[in-house]
């Protein structure tokens, strides 16, 4: 009776894995019962009603266990994801409003969860402190309170906009002679709060307000030329490098209290260990040539090194007749006598603005020349003009095209400034 019992459970609609305790529950009912069990076949309706009992409780039993494993599952995988993830920054309250607004219209909490890339523990915690507190605004936490006030922390807003260089010491001493005693970690951390933060100022050359006028002009005009126009033109300059690289920025890794080992220190000489004097130009089709410069400056070693590099450079770029050369405003390039130069040899010059460095493109490259020399270590004059030459040459043509193709961007963001200092 026990094996036909066990065949007909398998095949009711309570089929649940646990055949051989269900059999041990029926057999129990089944002997308890005021009727003999050997008298009762497993299909007659008494057998039936002795049976629903036990399969009505192990079916509730089974749906008790099943809820439960989700829940608590669930919950694991919240408490990992709580334990395990970093706290990032807090949602806005228009993003929480939407949540809400997404719920009250119906949508559970996964699709909220993926319509807004919301972890689904956040779009929990914010529907239920909806439904306690009646608000998605952060409430109020526990802690102690700033020492700098609302109106305090105005007043500095006020200062710093006013007086950019202020140290945190001269803010403190502001607030001193108020009343208030915060220390300079608070004055600095206040300000970031409303995102302020003290950073080293950028060098940008002086502009005053004539530089500004001519630099918008130039601008405005610049920006109707056609893309041929920058494709035809030689971009010219100079500048000094300096054998141990004086200028350059680096940074070391170390642990703490070994700053003073050798491997830590940048050594430093007096005027750089030296410098070479280099003049180069470019174009969009690539570089051009590079004179080291070892005499002194003047307009006729200027006019020298044009007559040496001009012409050569601009039948190795493929310019052709219409072409333009472009210089700064150094006195030796608009001196009399270098303008005479220019005019007999029918020399097309662009107009150029003074203290305008970020308008030419050359820039950029002196930077990535300086870089690709300075890594090579030399040990001397000699092998640091030899390496700026190796290393001119390798300068990609894709690099040059970029700068030049890029160029609107500069007059635009000129235009922007009103003739004032850009990022370039």
């Amino acid at each position: 009776m026990a094996k036909n019992a066990q065949t007909h459970l398998c095949k009711s609609k309570y089929t649940l894995p646990f055949t051989t305790s269900i059999t041990s529950s029926v057999q129990m009912r089944a002997t308890t019962s005021t009727l003999p069990a050997a008298s009762l076949p497993v299909t007659s309706p008494a057998t039936l009603v002795l049976l629903a009992p036990a399969l009505n409780r192990l079916s509730y039993w089974f749906s008790c266990y099943y809820k439960a494993h989700v829940h608590c599952s669930r919950f694991v995988i919240d408490l990992i994801h709580a334990r395990t993830m970093p706290r990032g920054q807090e949602l806005s309250v228009q993003l929480r409003n939407r949540i809400v607004a997404a719920y009250n219209s119906g949508d559970g909490y996964k699709r909220i969860s993926a319509a807004f890339n919301v972890h689904v523990s956040t779009v929990r915690h914010i529907i239920a402190k909806y439904k306690q507190h009646g608000t998605t605004a952060s409430l109020p936490r526990s802690g102690r309170l700033s020492k700098i006030s609302a109106r305090a922390l105005r007043k500095l807003t006020q200062e710093v906009s006013q007086n950019p260089n202020a140290t945190s010491g001269e803010l403190q001493q502001m607030l001193n002679a108020a009343g208030l005693l915060p220390h300079r970690t608070t004055v600095r951390r206040a300000l970031n709060r409303v995102g302020l933060r003290s950073c080293i100022p950028r060098k940008k050359p002086l502009l005053q307000q004539r530089h500004r006028d001519a630099r918008l002009q130039f601008a405005n005009a610049m920006l109707s030329k056609p893309d041929s126009y920058w494709q035809s033109v030689l971009w010219t300059d100079e500048t000094k490098i300096e054998l141990f690289g004086r200028n350059e920025k680096q940074c070391v890794w170390h642990k703490p209290n070994t700053s003073f080992e050798q491997k830590h220190l940048k050594p430093t000489v007096k005027h750089g260990g030296g410098s070479i004097m280099l003049w180069v130009c470019f174009a969009a089709a690539g570089t051009g040539r590079l004179m080291h410069i070892t005499e002194k400056m003047n307009s006729a070693v200027y006019q020298q090194i044009l007559d040496e590099n001009l012409q050569s450079s601009v039948h190795d770029l493929g310019l052709g007749r219409a072409w333009t050369l472009q210089q700064d405003n150094d006195p030796k390039h608009t001196s009399a006598a270098t303008r005479r130069w220019l005019q007999q040899r029918r020399i097309k010059v662009m107009e150029w603005p003074s203290q305008s460095p970020d308008l030419n493109p050359i820039e950029m490259l002196w930077t990535d020349l300086k870089k690709m020399v300075h890594a090579r270590k030399p040990k001397n004059l000699w092998e640091l003009a030899e390496f700026c030459i190796e290393e001119w040459q390798k300068v990609p043509a894709e690099r040059c095209a970029a700068l030049v193709n890029g160029y609107r961007k500069r007059l635009l963001a000129v235009v922007a400034a009103r003739g004032g200092a850009t990022k370039y």
